[in-house]
């Protein structure tokens, strides 16, 4: 894991080509909390957020409270929009609480590889929907082939950084032999 200076943990990766204006990524195994909100678009991510930070605030069974990390994910899914944090490195899926709010699933994460667009800013839905065009775009113009829904990642407090101080990313899966 990375950690930044405000001694927020983030998910280890290896990057692995390097292209002008984005590069890929290969991050290892993890642990998410995850939940799954009705409507895309994020719509429901302020709720998401509200009810996977009680998770980690101690809202489990064993009124643990676990730190937070970076970023916070967001993605469209089949049926709604998915929101995840990554457990601190230290936690495994069997030593995690089990969560009080029955929608925060514990879930773990196979290495995967990834596209990554990084951006300042407000990471407002159309922004968000431009920048994965773009990098859909992009990874098809290197004759990448992507694997999955684009995911947003979210780093910075929207409460307390500056908009041109905030650190987004657009993530893009790939089809790549891991």
């Amino acid at each position: 894991m990375i950690f930044m200076a405000e001694n927020i943990e983030e998910p280890r990766y290896e990057v692995l080509r390097k292209h002008q204006t984005f590069e890929i990524r290969k991050y290892s195994k993890s642990v998410q909390a995850r939940l799954l909100t009705p409507g895309n678009g994020w719509g429901g991510s302020s709720g998401g957020f509200r009810r996977i930070a009680g998770y980690i605030f101690g809202g489990n069974q064993s009124n643990q409270r676990i730190a937070m990390t970076a970023p916070v994910q967001m993605w469209d899914a089949d049926d709604g929009s998915m929101m995840s944090f990554t457990m601190p490195s230290e936690h495994s899926i069997e030593a995690l609480p089990i969560p009080n709010d029955k929608g925060v699933e514990i879930a773990e994460v196979d290495e995967y590889v990834v596209a990554v667009l990084p951006f300042s800013g407000f990471s407002r839905t159309s922004k968000a929907k431009r920048l994965m065009a773009k990098l859909e775009s992009l990874v098809r113009t290197e004759a990448l082939v992507a694997n999955g829904s684009p995911i947003l990642a979210v780093y910075d407090n929207p409460g307390t950084t500056l908009p041109f101080m905030r650190r987004n990313e657009i993530h893009l899966p790939l089809e790549w032999a891991v």
